[in-house]
């Protein structure tokens, strides 16, 4: 074994074997319970980030748990087509290089432009999967726009279509006026706007005013005056088709009936006065209505019959119907109405206005409001059986964990909205509906009529069902331009990555599966569609559990942002990077010269020296030990720094024990427990008490405690104390311990064959490395890798609770004779003050592993009786122990006195707080028998700790005075 552990050098080689040998393979056919995890799609679009990290850590740690344990263990790999992501990756690869738009090549070019892309980069992402060493079972790799699955997607739309939760409706939408499409809610960031602020907007080389509120005069037909209107976007009322007046305005109510003209184009605007106005930023009084707003909010849509136009055209320019304006972009329109209002003299003020302002999260357009034609799924009913599904104890089939998000859960599915799944965009599964179109249809009517569209799996089956309904018609078909929302192929994912619609094999070996494992700021946008989807197409919910994972943030609790350069990634904390690599790729990126020096002067601060080479395996355990932490994830590189530091620590005890063990050394083929050493007794026992507690942690999806506790057990147990313990046993090879030796040979073996098997699925490279260095036993063939090995469990012969007492008792002497060293490497005598009969056999039985851990020469037992040692540090253990340590050097009496006498006020302060506890008026009768006796234990407890530092402290006031007096 190298003398040093390396990571590159351990993780280098694993993965292709592990891939190459069939581990991570699932057999639909197995007998063994089956467990599956779909991996949440990453991106086609290309890096690996440190939530693909968590995600990745903490599935992994699952499936190699689960597999070990005995399950048909099902990891499913697959890449997200990300329809509106990777469009705008491609649109601006192509402007970069070509100077085109899509529109400048057409729909067919631009299409198969993306798939070259996908061909070219899209699988990155896989091939850091790898690195990353997940365990995934790349047989079954699929995309959510490959073949198998696009037929899943056709398939679902049409089914729900032909059970009426699929129509068409014109609504107000998201929309994105660059991208030129409708955007769900989770694609719309939103920032808070205080007061006027300028905001630089793509498109447009000044910066755009928000956050004012601005007034302008509507004059009333007739020469009847004006009306006084209030709006943030004054453009918009270039398509105002109302104003609305509160009922209980009395300066404009007796308007109701009557006509504004429009100061533009001439339009008559009618004032409607008996709606409640919903939107608190108008306050009480009269309002214009533009296609901005949802006439929906104010009751007066339908009422009156009123016509909604949209004033901007899809590219975010004032269309035909807005007279001298027309055709120029939206925030320029914002300053030449003002003008021309001013000029007419119809403009009254701007004011200062809070607002919330919504940008698209991909081209950081600000979003438009508008009325557009889109597909909707209806989503009330099956929100009631996804919601159901998790808060019916009677017929409960889903557990959301933490359970913190029930409450979230049951707040998005009772106030669910009916679902836009169309998009406007060209990468994504067509939408499978045709519209039929006759002789003489004008081209921009193209859609407008609902009951000429035939939804069908394909065009033949179109024609089919459109001559059914127009029977001897003449007439063509066009597609739907649109795609899906992506979220609709992912909504279908746990299905379709196992072959649904098919009835294939592994749908019915596999399905539903576990456990979905995802953020929680997706419960609604992705699970909560998969639940709905599932139950409804697959006759059940799609998994029975879903683990949340905290969101990631960097190490000051700030939002991870290229503009801040406290993105991460991953792969740069498995290799290493110097802070000269972090800002050169911080330079490859899209950043303006402002942001990249914030940047630039961030990596500076955060990772002065770069980052250090820490590995897959120190990377992974970190992100496991993480989530305890449920809502976000303060990520401190240098807690992985220090996992990969005990990377080297567990590399060093290995070696140790090999070296120990011999070239020669077969492991036995069982042990009796009562025949071993103390210490080989204890760390068994302990070894079983972390098994329980890992197995338990894991169960209970409670990762972090799982990681602490084998953790603990390497660190504390095996290493700061096993392995020192039985070193003397193979000092020099003493004949007196030849037994012993070989007791210590046999549970070393087993220690670290059972601890590497505990650790595997937190650490999987260096846990492979190491135990297929690990003596093969005689009695049985082993497995070919240690991730195909059995998960430990619990041997109940090994549980020793007597010994576990006792070096707990021997724990606490070594401790505080390891206070009294200050690190001192050379051995001293020490004394043990014994108070208690039992106590004493227990320290002699055990004398020689307290001088070994304690490093001691030599120890002696003394009782009340004799006479206290001399020249010694003592420090006070418990009411019945207190240890000297014979001082040596400039060591001063002063500094062990000054602490006991603090111990000795610390103790008086317990002893009064509780006092006065037990002597509450009514204590004895409120206070249950079981805590008075507790109390009643602790209190004599403290009064014999109290006397054993007075008694301490007279002794080091003895020395201190003889000192003097010599």
């Amino acid at each position: 074994m190298a003398k040093q552990y390396s990571p590159a050098a351990v993780e280098k080689g694993w993965y292709p074997w592990w891939e190459n040998s069939g581990c991570f393979k699932a057999d639909a056919k197995s007998s063994k319970p089956p467990f599956v995890i779909a991996l949440p799609p990453p991106n086609v679009t290309g890096k690996l980030h440190i939530g693909h990290a968590l995600t990745a850590a903490i599935e992994d740690t699952m499936i190699r748990w689960r597999r070990m344990s005995g399950f048909n263990a099902l990891w499913v790999p697959s890449m997200d087509h990300a329809g509106i992501a990777t469009q705008v990756v491609v649109e601006k690869k192509l402007m970069r290089e070509r100077n085109l738009t899509r529109h400048d090549i057409g729909r067919e070019e631009f299409v198969s432009e993306v798939w070259k892309w996908k061909n070219s980069y899209g699988d990155a992402i896989l091939q850091q999967l790898r690195r990353l060493g997940a365990s995934l079972d790349w047989s079954r790799e699929c995309f959510t726009m490959d073949e198998k699955r696009c037929k899943a997607v056709t398939e679902a739309f049409v089914r729900l279509y032909e059970k009426e939760l699929i129509y068409r409706d014109n609504r107000l939408v998201n929309w994105d006026c660059i991208l030129r499409t409708a955007i769900s809610e989770i694609e719309v960031d939103y920032i808070d706007i205080k007061e006027r602020t300028f905001l630089e907007v793509p498109g447009y080389e000044n910066r755009v005013e928000f956050g004012v509120l601005t007034s302008f005069a509507y004059p009333l037909e007739n020469n009847l005056g004006e009306i006084v209107v209030a709006t943030t976007r004054i453009e918009t009322m270039l398509g105002d088709t109302a104003i609305a007046v509160h009922p209980d305005d009395d300066r404009y109510k007796h308007l109701h009936g009557k006509h504004a003209i429009h100061p533009f184009n001439g339009r008559r605007i009618p004032i409607i006065c008996d709606a409640i106005l919903v939107d608190p930023e108008f306050g009480t009084g009269a309002v214009k209505i533009t296609p901005a707003h949802d006439p929906n909010d104010f009751n007066v849509g339908k009422r009156h019959n009123l016509g909604f136009i949209n004033v901007f055209t899809d590219d975010g320019k004032i269309n035909q119907d807005g007279g001298e304006f027309a055709g120029m972009p939206r925030f320029k329109a914002r300053e030449a109405v003002t003008e021309a209002l001013k000029k007419k003299g119809l403009f009254k003020e701007s004011t200062a206005n809070e607002m919330r302002l919504g940008v698209c999260s991909r081209s950081k357009d600000v979003v438009e409001p508008m009325i557009k034609p889109q597909w909707y799924v209806k989503c009330s009913g099956m929100a009631k059986g996804a919601l159901d599904a998790a808060v019916d104890d009677d017929n409960k089939k889903l557990d959301i964990i933490p359970r913190q998000y029930n409450a979230d859960w049951k707040r998005w599915l009772e106030n669910i909205h009916d679902w836009c799944v169309s998009r406007q965009l060209w990468w994504g599964h067509r939408i499978p509906a045709w519209y039929v179109v006759f002789d003489g249809d004008k081209p921009e009517d193209f859609g407008s009529l609902d009951d000429r569209w035939v939804v069908a799996r394909n065009k033949e089956e179109a024609k089919a069902l459109a001559s059914q309904r127009y029977k001897g018609k003449e007439f063509k078909l066009e597609q739907d331009p649109d795609v899906l929302d992506t979220w609709f192929s992912a909504g279908l994912f746990p299905m379709s990555v196992l072959g649904w619609p098919e009835d294939t094999e592994d749908l019915r070996a596999f399905y539903p599966t576990s456990v979905l494992e995802t953020g929680h700021d997706i419960l609604f946008f992705w699970v909560a569609r998969m639940v709905m989807l599932g139950s409804t197409l697959g006759g059940n919910v799609p998994f029975s559990k879903v683990y949340l994972h905290p969101m990631i943030r960097d190490a000051h609790g700030r939002k991870m942002s290229k503009s801040l350069g406290n993105v991460i990634d991953p792969l740069d904390v498995i290799n290493g990077i110097s802070l000269e690599d972090l800002h050169k790729k911080l330079s490859e990126g899209n950043l303006d010269p402002r942001e990249l020096a914030v940047a630039k002067e961030g990596q500076k601060k955060d990772f002065p020296d770069g980052i250090a080479e820490c590995g897959s395996d120190a990377l992974h355990f970190a992100l496991v030990s993480y989530t305890a932490q449920s809502d976000k994830i303060n990520l401190d590189i240098q807690r992985v720094v220090g996992y990969r530091q005990w990377c080297n620590k567990l590399w060093n005890a290995v070696r140790f024990a090999m070296s120990k063990l011999g070239d020669d050394y077969v492991p036995a083929s069982s042990v009796v427990p009562d025949l071993l050493p103390f210490s080989c007794r204890w760390i068994l026992s302990v070894l079983n008490e972390a098994i329980s507690k890992t197995v338990l942690s894991l169960e209970s999806y409670e990762f972090s405690d799982a990681a602490t506790a084998v953790y603990a057990w390497w660190q504390y147990q095996l290493c700061d104390v096993f392995i020192e313990a039985i070193k003397p046993y193979f000092a020099g090879n003493d004949p007196k311990f030849t037994s012993e030796r070989a007791f210590a040979r046999d549970t070393l073996w087993l220690c670290l064959d059972n601890g590497l098997r505990l650790l595997h699925p937190f650490m999987p490279f260096v846990t492979e490395e190491l135990w297929q260095r690990l003596p093969s036993s005689k009695h049985h063939s082993r497995p070919a890798s240690i991730m195909i090995c059995d998960y430990p469990s619990i041997v109940e012969c090994w549980t020793n609770d007597r010994v576990e007492s006792e070096m707990s008792l021997i724990d606490s002497i070594v401790r505080s004779l390891r206070s009294l060293s200050q690190e001192s490497r050379e051995r001293r005598p020490a004394f043990v003050l014994c108070r208690s009969m039992s106590d004493g056999e227990i320290i002699c039985r055990q004398q020689l592993e307290i001088e070994t851990l304690a490093n001691l020469s030599s120890l002696m037992v003394i009782s009340e009786n004799d006479p206290a040692p001399t020249g010694c540090a003592v420090s006070v253990v418990n009411e019945s122990l207190s240890v000297y340590l014979k001082i040596l050097g400039s060591r001063s009496a002063e500094i062990d006195l000054e602490k006991i006498r603090k111990k000795m006020e610390d103790i008086k302060l317990q002893h009064e707080k509780l006092t006065k506890v037990m002597n509450a008026a009514g204590y004895k009768e409120k206070v249950p028998e079981k805590i008075q006796k507790a109390n009643a234990d602790k209190l004599e407890s403290l009064k014999k700790e109290k006397l054993s530092l007075e008694e301490a402290s007279q002794h080091m006031e003895a020395q201190i005075s003889s000192s003097k007096q010599n």
